[in-house]
């Protein structure tokens, strides 16, 4: 047998005659440029086919399918998408339900009240400004083994699943929280528009308690300071729950309960600073005033501490007058801490926008003024300082270091210069003498007033704090302090 040029049995093509060699190599290479040109289109029409679908909004969000219609693109996460489940029980109901009426939107919120039995407002016509009120079912066929808790834990750790059995349309998340939970809607929103609702997802945040997150889990959500379940995932969970429920008769509440069945799906906590438990006692001013970069979403456990507003005869009364001021004008901007200096007369200027201003004798540094000053309580009262799970300084004891505090008295816009333009009075609470000869706020400093243009786009850039300026005062009045707030200028930060 005869080989040749590599090719058994086959004649060497330069053998044949020229028009026959080219229309043989005509016919070797058309097959393969056809194939070619087959491959590459079907790539291009793979990629098209696959793209995903993108719309340009002003929160510069992605926009996916919607589930229920794959055909349509959905738009921004809004609060119509959300359904709320707010644990209850008539017990509590006539004090807690204020709480909820402080934040509660009945013509753009949807959600329900889960209470342990029947109430008389069941039956009542007049619009009540709160969500519709419901019975969790019976529980009593679960196990409850724990000695120190309550079965009831069991009743609220289906309310996630509960609420979707309800085949409400259209819901992208449910938001579990208590009845002394309060939410800031718009912040809500803000966060939960950056997840793929698609996606299983459980976002919440840990207790500022490390012994309460030992005991219970790092990697699990406070349900008072509230937390979201994207509707994918609260499916999977009221399919398996009540299983999930007897495999876990000895835990104690309801969070670890849900915690528990979490883990089992293999869905990991998706924390965030915005949702607080307040496992603490005594006064929240040390963690107001240096409040995380972070939109603030939540708060709980408000009917263990001191009114926000100090002269509030209650707590629901400092919350409506924060909600009705600060978080109608600027949501997304209530408790952002911003840093400032007075040179001249060597103060250092920490503003909560909304709420409150400290003024502190002296320079001290950003590092030390975004630290909380433990004006509260750990949950565990023998517990000292270490017992948290961020920094904290101590308050000052040299009554010349006690910072001044002005809280918030006004709050309105000014059309005409399209600005927020709030007040800040001094709380008049007794003071040691102090010895130092340098500027007296307490003498001096009767108000400050801070100027700041709405920005509802705050959180889709990256997080920073807002920049503060002292501002000069008309005729040079020291009486009053004018700030300005705003996005840090180019090469701006907070000098010492």
């Amino acid at each position: 047998m005869k080989y040749k040029n590599g090719l058994l049995g086959h004649k060497d093509i330069g053998t044949y005659p020229y028009p026959l060699r080219r229309r043989l190599v005509l016919y070797i290479l058309l097959p393969m440029l056809s194939f070619y040109f087959l491959y590459t289109l079907n790539l291009l029409l793979s990629s098209a086919n696959h793209r995903q679908p993108c719309t340009t909004s002003t929160a510069n969000h992605l926009s996916f399918t919607d589930d229920s219609n794959p055909n349509t693109k959905f738009t921004q996460t809004g609060l119509q998408h959300i359904v709320f489940g707010i644990a209850a029980s008539t017990r509590l109901w006539d004090k807690r339900k204020e709480y909820i009426k402080v934040w509660w939107q009945p013509n753009r919120m949807r959600g329900f009240v889960w209470l342990d039995k029947p109430i008389g407002e069941f039956n009542s016509t007049v619009p009540l400004g709160l969500p519709m009120l419901r019975v969790s079912s019976d529980t009593s066929r679960f196990l409850y083994k724990h000695r120190q808790g309550h079965r009831s834990a069991i009743r609220l750790s289906r309310i996630v699943a509960e609420t979707h059995r309800l085949s409400l349309p259209n819901v992208r998340w449910y938001v579990m929280g208590d009845e002394d939970t309060v939410f800031v809607p718009d912040n809500l929103v803000r966060t939960l528009a950056k997840f793929d609702h698609r996606q299983m997802y459980y976002i919440g945040s840990n207790s500022e308690s490390h012994l309460q997150n030992i005991y219970f889990s790092y990697n699990m959500a406070f349900g008072g300071g509230g937390f979201a379940i994207s509707r994918p995932l609260a499916e999977a969970l009221a399919s398996m729950q009540d299983g999930c429920l007897n495999r876990y008769p000895a835990l104690y509440g309801s969070d670890d309960r849900i915690h528990a069945c979490m883990a089992e799906l293999g869905v990991p906590l998706t924390r965030h600073p915005g949702f607080h438990q307040y496992d603490v006692y005594g006064d929240l001013l040390g963690l107001l005033l240096a409040h995380p970069v972070a939109p603030l979403i939540s708060l709980h456990h408000l009917n263990v501490v001191r009114p926000i507003f100090p002269n509030s005869s209650t707590q629901a009364v400092a919350l409506k007058k924060l909600f009705a001021g600060p978080v109608r004008l600027d949501s997304a901007s209530v408790m952002q801490q911003s840093i400032c200096y007075d040179n001249v007369n060597q103060l250092t200027v920490s503003l909560s926008w909304g709420f409150a201003v400290q003024v502190v004798r002296g320079i001290m540094s950003p590092r030390e003024m975004e630290m909380p000053i433990r004006t509260f309580l750990n949950w565990y009262r023998r517990a000292d300082y270490t017992a948290y799970t961020f920094n904290s300084r101590p308050v000052a004891r040299n009554p010349c270091q006690k910072p001044y505090v002005y809280y918030m008295s006004e709050a309105r816009f000014d059309a005409a210069k399209r600005t927020t333009v709030t007040r800040y009075d001094l709380n008049n609470t007794d003071r040691p003498a102090c010895q130092w000869k340098m500027f007296d706020p307490a003498e001096m400093l009767d108000h400050i007033i801070v100027y700041k243009k709405p920005d509802p786009g705050l959180w889709d850039r990256s997080p920073r704090r807002n920049c503060c300026r002292i501002l000069a005062t008309p005729g040079g009045d020291q009486s009053s302090m004018h700030i300005d707030v705003g996005v840090c200028r180019e090469g701006e930060f907070s000098q010492i």
